[in-house]
Formats: structure tokens, sequence, C-alpha cells
């Protein structure tokens, strides 16, 4: 049984330079078939991305919250101040994104395991940005992450699969960006699949949203489809014997 199942998930302890930070672990019931870094939306876990960590355990794989702030923001609006800072120099922000990754790769647990990346808003940011990073990753999936960036990936930089699902109504990712993602895709080579919802906005995995913003909406089907494509491409990639 996942040590979750019966109470808090044990606390993963990790730094970036000198920024204190933890993750939240989440163990399979048998053998992991991989290790997956979560990293979670602008306000650090939520009962949401919990839940989506706590899915992937009983699928199988070993899971772990990453920390982008060593802290819970008390709103919304401390979240920003937060993520602004932390977006503001994009490569101190993908260090912060390796350390979680560091920090999960060197559990005994993961030990020999192949590892995945996924992220949900800030953190489907995130999961690209670790992916034009060139980490070493089997596999990263963004859920209404944003797609642009301040360092595009270079040809032969990424190394892992992509898989993007976003809300073609989400006005916080034009149909623009989305093209141009494309092509910087394409640019770098990168092994790269897009699934798009008509109408859906941001935020659609989500039924606990924490903003009032009319641009942030759950969506039953979205997140349905979404996760059963990760899902599918995750045994793919992770195949049983």
């Amino acid at each position: 049984m996942n040590s979750a199942a019966t109470g808090k998930p044990p606390r993963v302890p990790y730094a970036d330079d000198w920024k204190e930070l933890g993750g939240e672990l989440y163990r399979p019931s048998g053998a992991p078939r991989a290790a997956v870094a979560v990293f979670p939306t602008i306000m650090n876990p939520t009962k949401a991305v919990r839940d989506k960590a706590e899915a992937l355990a009983e699928a199988g794989y070993l899971a772990m919250i990453c920390d982008f702030y060593g802290a819970t923001p008390g709103d919304f609006g401390e979240a920003r101040v937060l993520a602004g800072e932390l977006r503001a120099d994009v490569s101190a922000y993908r260090r912060r994104l390796h350390a979680g990754l560091h920090a999960l790769a060197n559990l005994p647990e993961a030990d020999g395991l192949p590892m995945a990346a996924i992220g949900f808003c800030m953190g489907g940011q995130a999961v690209l940005e670790l992916a034009r990073d060139g980490a070493p990753l089997s596999c990263v999936a963004s859920f209404h992450g944003l797609l642009d960036t301040d360092r595009p990936a270079v040809n032969g930089a990424v190394r892992a699969r992509v898989l993007v699902c976003h809300g073609d109504a989400d006005p916080m990712v034009p149909r623009s960006a989305v093209t141009e993602f494309w092509d910087e895709m394409d640019r770098a080579g990168a092994n790269w699949h897009f699934h798009s919802y008509s109408g859906v906005k941001h935020g659609f995995t989500n039924p606990y949203p924490v903003t009032g913003s009319d641009a942030v909406a759950y969506d039953k089907s979205a997140d349905r489809q979404s996760w059963a494509a990760m899902l599918s491409l995750f045994d793919e990639i992770f195949a049983l014997d």
C-alpha cells in the first residue's frame, strides 16, 4: 500500500544551493515501473496535484512531487510573486527544477529506474524547460502548461519524448504560442505529441481551483482523456516484460 494512503506522504528533503526544499513521495504497492517527478501548479502542492501523484503510484510508478519555493503560498497573489522571482532567471529556474530530479533519482528505490517528469500549469511549463535543457528523462508530460520560453531548445537538445495536453480555449496560451511551440520542437528535432481539447480553458485537470479567474475551469472529459494519453504513452515507453 502506498504510504500516502494511511496519512501524510513521506517528505524528501533536498536543496537548491542555499534554498531548502522538500518533496512528497508516493510509492506503488509493488516494484515501480519508473520514477516520475511531479511538478505542481503555481500554488506548489495542492490536493489536485497530490491526487495525481497518488494515481501514479496506483498505476505502478514511484512519484515525487517537487517543491518550487520551499514554502506554501498563502494565496494566489503571493504565489505569483514567488513564481515571478523564480522564473526571472531561466538558468536559476532550470537549476531549481533539476534539483528536484536529482532528489528523486538519488532515492534508493529509484536506483536504476528510468525517469519521467509531468507537470500542471506552472509545472507543465517546468517539465518543458527540463526537456529543452536536455534533462535525462524518457518522457515529459505537460498539462495546461505555458509553452513559451526565454531559451528555446536547440537542435538535438531534447532527449525526452514530449507530450503536451492543452486546452484550446486557454487565454494564457493563444494559438500563436501553440504554433511557435510546434516550430520550436521541429527545429530541435524532438519527438513530440500535442493534444488539444476544443473549448477547454486553463487548469482543466484541477477540480479545486484556487482562483476565480474566468481563464481557469475544470473539464472532466479533458482531464480524463489527457491522463489516459499520458498513461498510454508511459505504457509504450515503460513496457513491462
